[in-house]
C-alpha cells in the first residue's frame, strides 16, 4: 500500500494531535498502521498492549526489518529477557513496545511505567476490556488504571474489529476523556459465505475430504476440542489432504514452526482450534471452515475475518450437527452452551475461595490446594473478587499474595447471571446464522450494529449454490475404518524420565467404552469385557510392536481391586511378553479424578509407589498398563521411579483416555 486511506489519516491526524480514539474497523483495514506511523514521529515510546503474542512476534519483526526498534514483553521469554527489554524502554532504546496486558499484574512492570517517556498507550483487541466484548478478561481492564493515570493530551488509541454498540459504550465509558470513535464499515464483500447443516460429524469429515483439495489456496479448518485437531488432521491427511493439527497443548517452539508453515503455505490446511490466527499476519489465507459453531456472532466474524485480507476471493464454511440428541438439545449447541455456562465458576466455589482467604493469605497455588479448584477458575475468582474489592493482591518482592478485606461488601453474583444470560441470547444468534434467509453478510454486520451495509449477495443464500454432503457407501467404509484404527496419543511430557508417548486403544466417551468401563470399576461388572481387550491389542500391534518389550507393568490400583491385574494378565498372555505384579503402592491415594489440579493431582501420587525387585527393572523395556489415562500424572510419576531404577524405555498404554482439559 503506497498511500493512506482516508479513515486512516483522520485517525492519524487526531492522534498526532494528541486525541482519544476507539478505532472499529474490520480485519485487513490497517488499524496498526495508525499507530505504528504516529509512533515513528513521537521522541517518545509508544507502549501496545495486545494479547496476541503472534501479533508481538509479527509486527516486532517486521518494524525491525525497516530499521524501527521495536521489542515485545510475554510469556514466551524468560524472565531475564523481559527484565533487560524494560530497561533498554526506560533507556530510550526502543520506539515501540508490545507487551501482554497481563504484565499490569507485574510489579516490575507497574514501577518502570512511572519512569518511562511515554508517547502514546495502544490498546489492541480492545473489546477485551468490556464485560460485554466477546473475549472479556478481567485482569485486562487494569489497563485503564494506567490510561486514568495519563496526562489527557496524551494519545490513547484502543481498536478492534468487532464491537457492538453495547462494547462500544463500554469501552467508551472506561477510556473517559475526549474520545473520538471512528467506526467503519464491517462488510468483506470478497468472502463467499457457505452453511453446511449436516447429522453426524463424520459427514462434516467426509465434505472435508472430498472438497479441500479443490478448494484454492491454504486456510484454517476449526474445530471445537484439541482432541477434533488431532483426528480431523489425521483423517485429512490419510485422505490426501496436506494437514498438520496446532492446539494450545503443544510447545511453543511446535506451534511457532506450525504458524511459519501456515505463513509459508507448506500445509493445505492447519486443523486448529481458535487458538491459532489471532494475529497471524497473512492477507492469503483463501479459506476457513468451522467445524464447531461459535458461540456468537461476534466470535464468528472475528474469526473468519482472520482470510482474505488481500480482498481476493475467499471461502467461509460453517458446519451445522442439527442432529438432537436424547435431551432434546442439536449436537452441536451443546459445546458453546458449556463454554458459556463453565465461563463463571459456580456461587460455592467464590465462597470456598472466599473461606479460605478468611483463614490465611494464600498465592495462587495455595488457593488452588486449600480448595481444590482449577487454575483456570481460581484466576476468573481471583479478578472477579479483586474488581469488587473482597480481596487484594499484595505484592512481596517476587510472591504475590490474595488477602481477603475484612468489613468488605457481600460477593455479587447477578452481574455474572446477567452475562450469562447475554451469551446464551448470542448464542441463539448463531443459530439464526445458521438458519436465516437474509443474505449472510448482511445478518453478521447487522448483529454488529453496522448500519452501512447496502446489498451483500454473496452467499448460498443468494448467488451461490447450496453444499450438501454426499455419504456414499464408499465414503461410509472409509470413516468406519479411521474410526477402528485411530488411537489416540499419551504424551509422556518432557519430565517423565525415559517415558515415551505411547497410545490409548480409544477416547472415554467413545461409544460403548466408557460405560463399560464404568460398569466393571463401579456396579459390580466383573472383569472388563473382551472387546476392551481386542481393542488395547489392537492399538498395540498397531502403533508398539516394532519395540521389543521385556515387561509388562500395570498401575496398582486404588479401588478398582484386580480389574486392571487381570486385563494386563489377559494382554501380556496374548502379546507374549512377561507380566510382573512388582509395581507397588506404599501409601495411600485417592482417585485422580477427585482433583481438579495438577497441583493437587502431583501431591496424591508423589513418592506413592515402589518396585519390589529393582533389579528387574534395569536396562529393561517396560509397556506400563493403566485403565483410564486423565492428566497423566500417575503414570509419569511411575515413568520417572522405573527411570531412576535404571528402566531403558518406559511406554504408557490405555484402554482408554479422557478428553478432560483438553479444550483449546
Amino acid at each position: 500500500m503506497d498511500r493512506f486511506f482516508d479513515e486512516q489519516w483522520d485517525a492519524i491526524r487526531r492522534i498526532l494531535s494528541g486525541e482519544r480514539i476507539l478505532m472499529i474497523q474490520r480485519t485487513g483495514f490497517g488499524k496498526s498502521l495508525c499507530y505504528q506511523y504516529p509512533a515513528t514521529q513521537f521522541s517518545g515510546l509508544t507502549v501496545i498492549f495486545s494479547p496476541l503474542i503472534a501479533l508481538m512476534r509479527d509486527q516486532v519483526k517486521s518494524l525491525n526489518s525497516k530499521g524501527i526498534s521495536a521489542r515485545y514483553i510475554n510469556s514466551e521469554q524468560s524472565p531475564e529477557e523481559n527484565s533487560a527489554t524494560i530497561q533498554a524502554a526506560l533507556n530510550g532504546e526502543i520506539k515501540i513496545l508490545y507487551i501482554a496486558p497481563e504484565r499490569q499484574e507485574n510489579q516490575e512492570w507497574i514501577e518502570a511505567t512511572r519512569r518511562m517517556n511515554l508517547s502514546m498507550v495502544v490498546i489492541d483487541e480492545a473489546h477485551t476490556i468490556s464485560v460485554w466484548g466477546h473475549d472479556f478478561r478481567p485482569a485486562f481492564r487494569r489497563i485503564i488504571n494506567l490510561i486514568k493515570l495519563l496526562p489527557q493530551d496524551l494519545p490513547v488509541l484502543a481498536t478492534t474489529a468487532t464491537a457492538t454498540k453495547r462494547v462500544q459504550n463500554d469501552i467508551e465509558k472506561q477510556i473517559g476523556g475526549q474520545l473520538t470513535t471512528i467506526r467503519g464499515s464491517l462488510v468483506r464483500s470478497n468472502f463467499n459465505l457457505y452453511v453446511i447443516r449436516v447429522q453426524s460429524d463424520d459427514e462434516k469429515m467426509v465434505w472435508l475430504a472430498q472438497h479441500l483439495n479443490n478448494i484454492n489456496g491454504t486456510g484454517l479448518v476449526y474445530t471445537g476440542t484439541r482432541v477434533d485437531t488431532e483426528s480431523y488432521a489425521k483423517w485429512l491427511v490419510q485422505n490426501g489432504v496436506n494437514a498438520v493439527n496446532y492446539n494450545a497443548g503443544h510447545d511453543a517452539e511446535t506451534r511457532k514452526d506450525i504458524e511459519n508453515g501456515l505463513m509459508e503455505n507448506r500445509y493445505k490446511c492447519v486443523v486448529s482450534t481458535n487458538a491459532l490466527g489471532m494475529g497471524i499476519d497473512k492477507a492469503d489465507i483463501r479459506f476457513i471452515i468451522h467445524t464447531q459453531i461459535p458461540a456468537s456472532p461476534i466470535h464468528y466474524y472475528q474469526e473468519i475475518g482472520r482470510a482474505g485480507r488481500d480482498g481476493k476471493p475467499t471461502t467461509i464454511v460453517l458446519f451445522y450437527n442439527e442432529h438432537i440428541d436424547d435431551n432434546g438439545t442439536a449436537v452441536d449447541y451443546r459445546l458453546p452452551k458449556a463454554f458459556i455456562d463453565g465461563a463463571r465458576p459456580s456461587k460455592d466455589k467464590y465462597i470456598k475461595a472466599i473461606n479460605a482467604l478468611k483463614e490465611e493469605p494464600l498465592t495462587i497455588s495455595g488457593l488452588m490446594k486449600a480448595t481444590n479448584l482449577k487454575q483456570t477458575q481460581v484466576r476468573v475468582i481471583k479478578a472477579d473478587l479483586i474488581e469488587q474489592g473482597i480481596v487484594r493482591e499484595v505484592v512481596t518482592g517476587k510472591s504475590k499474595t490474595l488477602e481477603y478485606q475484612y468489613g468488605a461488601p457481600e460477593l455479587d453474583t447477578q452481574a455474572f447471571e446477567n452475562l450469562r444470560i447475554a451469551k446464551l441470547k448470542d448464542l441463539d444468534s448463531m443459530i439464526g446464522y445458521v438458519y436465516t434467509n437474509k443474505p449472510r453478510m448482511q445478518y453478521l454486520c447487522d448483529f454488529l450494529d453496522d448500519d452501512t451495509i447496502t446489498v451483500s449477495s454473496n452467499c448460498d443464500n443468494t448467488i451461490l449454490s447450496k453444499q450438501t454432503v454426499q455419504m456414499t457407501d464408499e465414503w461410509a467404509c472409509r470413516i468406519a475404518e479411521f474410526h477402528e484404527n485411530y488411537f489416540p496419543i499419551l504424551e509422556a511430557g518432557a519430565k517423565s524420565g525415559n517415558m515415551i508417548n505411547g497410545v490409548a486403544a480409544s477416547y472415554y466417551g467413545v461409544s460403548n467404552v466408557g460405560n463399560a468401563i464404568h460398569r466393571s470399576k463401579y456396579e459390580n461388572g466383573g472383569d472388563f469385557p473382551d472387546f476392551l481387550l481386542r481393542s488395547t491389542l489392537k492399538a498395540f500391534w498397531k502403533k508398539l510392536s516394532d519395540i521389543n518389550f521385556d515387561l509388562v507393568l500395570y498401575v496398582p490400583p486404588t479401588h478398582s481391586g484386580d480389574l486392571v491385574k487381570n486385563f494386563a494378565e489377559k494382554f501380556a498372555n496374548s502379546i507374549n511378553v512377561p507380566l510382573s505384579s512388582g509395581l507397588l503402592k506404599v501409601r495411600a491415594t485417592n482417585e485422580q479424578k477427585i482433583y481438579q489440579n495438577s497441583y493437587l493431582k502431583q501431591e496424591n501420587i508423589k513418592d506413592a509407589f515402589t518396585y519390589d525387585h529393582p533389579d528387574d527393572i534395569d536396562g529393561k523395556k517396560i509397556l506400563l498398563l493403566d485403565d483410564i489415562y486423565d492428566s497423566g500424572a500417575t503414570m509419569k510419576e511411575i515413568g520417572r521411579l522405573l527411570t531412576s531404577m535404571g528402566a531403558e524405555l518406559i511406554v504408557p498404554i490405555a484402554i482408554a483416555k479422557t478428553v478432560g482439559g483438553d479444550i483449546l
